[in-house]
């Protein structure tokens, strides 16, 4: 993958971290990714200890079922390459604005690809569809792979396949990968 333009690098970050356009509306402030965020990874000043305080579990596993949405489609072409990767990282953790550490993504994106080797796409698409019990998530986990999809260049067919997927695995429509796919296109041309 040639290295993407670090201006629509700081636009996907800066998209990742508003509520969407449907949440918007209803007075919700940020994504669901960078809300769960400050609870996944909330550092002490020493960054090396996680805080008691602060710490939801719920919101944690929530963090990392979006970030998992999102690394199984970036992997849908079986070619997620050093640069993608870095490109991935450093999306996530700018969207997190600073409420999860570089390490915490890398160490993250390290077990994910370890477990989409040992159990297969399908099988970690049901695991993200067992971690989210809301429509409204369900719909922010397509709409955030969306947008880190196009960090590569847009939303290709097998990408498109794999948003399908985790559409019918959450029992959305069509019409919602539809959505996020035009929203996460519509916010990056603005």
């Amino acid at each position: 993958m040639p290295a993407p333009d670090s201006s629509l690098i700081g636009k996907v970050a800066r998209q990742l971290t508003q509520a969407p356009a449907y949440a918007a509306a209803e007075g919700k402030r940020g994504s669901l990714l960078s809300v769960a965020a400050g609870s996944y990874g909330w550092l002490s000043e020493d960054d090396e200890y996680t805080q008691p305080t602060g710490f939801d579990p719920d919101a944690a596993r929530l963090f990392e079922a979006v970030v998992e949405g999102a690394f199984l489609v970036a992997n849908a072409d079986n070619d997620f390459d050093a640069t993608e990767q870095a490109t991935f990282q450093h999306v996530v953790v700018s969207a997190c604005a600073g409420r999860v550490a570089e390490q915490q993504i890398a160490a993250l994106l390290a077990d994910l690809h370890e477990q989409l080797q040992e159990d297969g796409v399908q099988r970690r698409i049901e695991m993200v569809a067992k971690a989210i019990t809301r429509e409204d998530h369900a719909r922010e986990v397509l709409r955030v792979a969306s947008l880190l999809a196009h960090v590569s260049g847009g939303v290709s067919s097998v990408e498109r396949e794999v948003l399908d997927k985790l559409a019918a695995e959450f029992k959305l429509t069509d019409a919602a990968v539809e959505q996020a796919i035009e929203e996460a296109a519509h916010a990056l041309t603005e």
